[in-house]
């Protein structure tokens, strides 16, 4: 018996796998695109399967579709958009630019599924195009699910997980408020910081990550849909647009519209090169915190040695006790990714000849990768990192004790030169500031203590 079976589409017969539920359109553009064994991602056949769903149940009201038709396109659409189907979307992302081979997959396989779904009553043969992709186009309906999948992939995961981190450093720093470090300018010594003040500012970073984010989504949730080949809305009901933006509002509990100019938003992907443009934000704050988070725990008898990062694994297959940040080197990775898919995408965005972008494929998987392992890390770094750190409390003060920029707070005591001999010295001979400045300057050990107290440093002004 053969694994085969024969299937016709305008250009003629096509073999398709025996059990696969699409058809000729999609093996076609598989047997095209032998590129990379890259497939579109887990939520953009989600988006897909409920921008689908939505438009039969939209035709349906608007009086295009047979109710019965309809109804078992919505029913095949919803298995789509759960992942019933997942194996059977096989095409590589780099394909055709405006993504038309991955929503004719769509239609074939919620086509065979829909009359397999349909009642016995309905004796209409669902047809990919004629029925599930009636007044559609390749050219509205994918960058409609790159929008959807993008809402859906920040809002339920990387804005949680950034608001879980920022949390996470807010509670660390609370807990080691008390402690006093080397603050670092160019990596080296300089004033005085407490790690709360420090975790702050990266809490801060990820707080404006979030408002990055939620101002991005305003112009996301813009939908598309309707404007079908060109942007002039040939083929399909005037109303289609808005009320299938009410009715994907109400399946992702989004604010969705219509958008404004359906030739801007086919013609371009500015929405998300913006978006993405906020993700590399995003991440090269991430990249900081991740590294600093490296150096502050650097050592542990030869670096700067201010934390302790738990240890998670070996860190060497040679050196057995070597214990390394694999959770921040994680992270940093896929800082450079995000930063890597930017670059791609902003390239994507410049591919808009005339009335359609040509590279929607490319633009929805490195977006919504981007989105997905930055959600991913994030929550990571706050679990298994940031929440379980340490601080070496001891090595902290004894550091602070001796940084001669100490001195600094004097300076409106005995001038800048006189405070400048007494950080060389206390640098050379390797003493604490305060004991060099006993020795060299006439002032009393309770001036001293008030001058150079690092707590008061750390809170500003004159230390009067």
């Amino acid at each position: 018996m053969s694994d085969y079976r024969i299937e016709t589409d305008s250009m003629g017969e096509v073999k398709v796998p025996k059990d696969a539920y699409y058809g000729a359109q999609t093996q076609r553009a598989v047997d095209n695109f032998p590129v990379s064994g890259i497939r579109f991602s887990r939520g953009f056949i989600e988006a897909l399967g409920l921008v689908k769903k939505n438009a039969a149940k939209v035709n349906a009201e608007l009086g295009e579709l047979e109710e019965g038709v309809a109804e078992a396109i919505q029913k095949a659409a919803s298995e789509v958009a759960e992942g019933r189907f997942d194996e059977d979307f096989p095409i590589d992302i780099f394909q055709t630019g405006s993504g038309t081979s991955t929503n004719m997959n769509a239609n074939e396989i919620i086509a065979k599924r829909a009359n397999e779904l349909k009642e016995d009553e309905v004796d209409t043969q669902i047809h990919p195009n004629d029925h599930v992709n009636y007044g559609q186009s390749s050219n509205d309906v994918i960058p409609t699910s790159i929008r959807i999948a993008a809402i859906l992939a920040v809002e339920n995961n990387l804005i949680p997980a950034l608001e879980h981190l920022q949390k996470a450093f807010k509670e660390k720093g609370e807990e080691f408020a008390d402690v006093v470090k080397t603050g670092r300018t160019h990596l080296m010594d300089a004033m005085p910081v407490t790690i709360k003040q420090e975790f702050d500012g990266y809490a801060r970073q990820l707080e404006l990550g979030v408002e990055r984010l939620e101002s991005a989504l305003e112009r996301v949730t813009e939908l598309p849909q309707g404007g079908t080949a060109v942007g002039t809305g040939l083929n399909t009901n005037p109303k289609f647009g808005v009320e299938m933006a009410k009715a994907l509002s109400e399946e992702v509990d989004a604010d969705l519209s219509e958008a404004q100019n359906h030739f801007e938003a086919q013609a371009t992907v500015d929405t998300p090169v913006e978006l993405s443009s906020q993700l590399k934000t995003i991440a090269t704050g991430l990249m900081k915190i991740g590294n600093d988070l490296r150096w502050m725990n650097s050592g542990p008898n030869s670096g700067i040695g201010e934390i302790n990062i738990e240890a998670l694994q070996p860190g060497s297959s040679i050196m057995p006790g070597k214990i390394n940040p694999v959770i921040e080197e994680s992270i940093t990775m896929v800082c450079a990714q995000v930063i890597g898919n930017d670059s791609a995408i902003t390239v994507a965005g410049q591919s808009g000849n005339f009335e359609l972008n040509v590279m929607l494929p490319v633009v929805a998987h490195n977006l919504l990768e981007s989105i997905n392992i930055l959600g991913n890390a994030v929550r990571n770094l706050a679990d298994r990192s940031v929440s379980r750190l340490s601080v070496n409390k001891e090595r902290v003060a004894d550091m602070v004790g001796r940084n001669p920029v100490l001195v600094t707070a004097l300076n409106p005591l005995i001038g800048y030169d006189k405070a400048a001999k007494i950080a060389k010295k206390a640098f050379t001979e390797s003493r604490p500031v305060k004991e060099v400045a006993r020795e060299m300057t006439d002032l009393s050990d309770e001036e001293l203590d008030q001058a150079l107290d690092p707590i008061k440093m750390t809170k500003g002004g004159f230390m009067e």
